[in-house]
């Protein structure tokens, strides 16, 4: 007679793919769906193949990037944090000096063959630094720990709106402003800081670009200049407008492919997706937008500790801001600032960024019994 085996307790089954390999199933699948609605979009925004593969080619190296650092567990991030920080703080100094000037900002330096966007750096570092800054004191934060953190949100903001970036500053600063809130903050303090920020408003007016104050009198009064300074805002209204419910169908729109409509692969491929798919297709993207969202929330609040926590909920938030801001700006609600529809617009520095925020997202996720609770 064959002797029966008998399963132990020590017999585990085997790993999946995903958790071998630390990847959350849902980020990934969304992730995924995105890219394919982005490739469609910008085909039709250019027609050009050679830009979708481009896209498609930077989508795939970021994604190995990503899948690279979801193998770090988040605390092993966290001695590393002050030396992102202060690295970013630094390149971004040394863009203000030696940066290369490019469509009237100085945001670039060049590495031999290598370009890149040293801000696109702090907006990982400062949720970072943050999120292992706060997580070592009391929570809620008190006032001395509040302004210390809030001058560490200010100063790479104002460095990166030097260049100027007035869009990725903002950017930044939200991300930092986002750890803060999550840490607690009581309401009335933000009150505070939203009179005090309203008080400034002449201060910062007056420090402000001329294209910068044309953009925010342009929001107020679109048709003040229609051929000049409204022309983006105008366009981009007309594209979403005339796609109604349904849209004129894909490589069908006329703002997008009569040229009227202009950085339509980049910050205004949202008016494309409106043209060409109406209220439905922008629709499905918020769909997908928001079940991304949800995801990364869940992750935040299942997080074992007050840094992983805080960096999962700072990172889903800001890519929260990353969404209201681009369609705000599309739609006319916002200013133009220049900021791309994450995963949607053509580019190579914010999704590189994006996706290493995604990898932070994962490993919090999937390394979370490693964690002291």
């Amino acid at each position: 007679m064959k002797r029966r085996s008998k399963k132990t307790p020590f017999m585990t089954a085997k790993p999946s793919f995903l958790s071998r390999y630390c990847l959350d199933g849902w980020l990934l699948l969304n992730l995924m769906a995105l890219m394919i609605i982005g490739c469609f979009i910008l085909y039709s925004a250019k027609q050009d193949w050679l830009l979708v593969e481009r896209q498609g080619l930077r989508f795939l190296l970021a994604m190995l990037l990503m899948i690279a650092i979801a193998q770090i567990p988040p605390n092993f991030l966290r001695p590393f944090a002050v030396w992102f920080y202060g690295i970013g703080i630094a390149l971004v100094v040394l863009v203000l000096i030696l940066g290369d000037v490019s469509k009237g900002g100085q945001r670039w330096l060049s590495v031999g063959f290598f370009r890149f966007q040293p801000a696109e750096l702090l907006k990982i570092a400062v949720p970072l630094y943050l999120a292992h800054f706060l997580s070592l004191r009391e929570l809620p934060p008190n006032r001395a720990v509040t302004f210390f953190a809030l001058g560490l949100i200010a100063l790479p903001a104002l460095l990166v709106a030097k260049q100027p970036d007035l869009g990725t500053a903002i950017l930044i600063g939200c991300t930092g402003f986002l750890t803060l809130f999550f840490a607690g903050l009581s309401f009335r303090f933000l009150a505070a800081l939203f009179a005090l920020g309203l008080a400034a408003s002449p201060i910062v007016w007056y420090f402000m670009h001329d294209y910068q104050r044309q953009r925010i009198l342009t929001l107020l009064n679109p048709e003040s200049d229609p051929l000049g300074a409204s022309y983006h805002i105008i366009q981009s209204k007309i594209a979403i407008g005339s796609g109604g419910v349904y849209g004129r169908g894909w490589l069908q729109g006329t703002q997008s492919q009569l040229d009227f409509l202009p950085e339509r692969s980049t910050d205004f491929v949202f008016a494309v997706l409106g043209e060409e798919f109406g209220l439905i297709g922008a629709l499905v993207l918020l769909a997908a937008y928001l079940l991304l969202l949800g995801r990364g929330f869940w992750i935040s609040a299942k997080a074992p500790d007050s840094f992983t926590r805080l960096l999962a909920g700072s990172i889903t938030g800001a890519l929260f801001v990353y969404i209201f801001v681009n369609i705000g700006m599309v739609t006319g609600l916002l200013p133009v600032v220049g900021v791309p529809l994450p995963l949607i617009s053509y580019g190579g520095s914010s999704m590189v960024t994006l996706m290493a925020s995604f990898g932070i997202l994962m490993s919090i996720a999937t390394h979370k019994r490693l964690l002291p609770s």
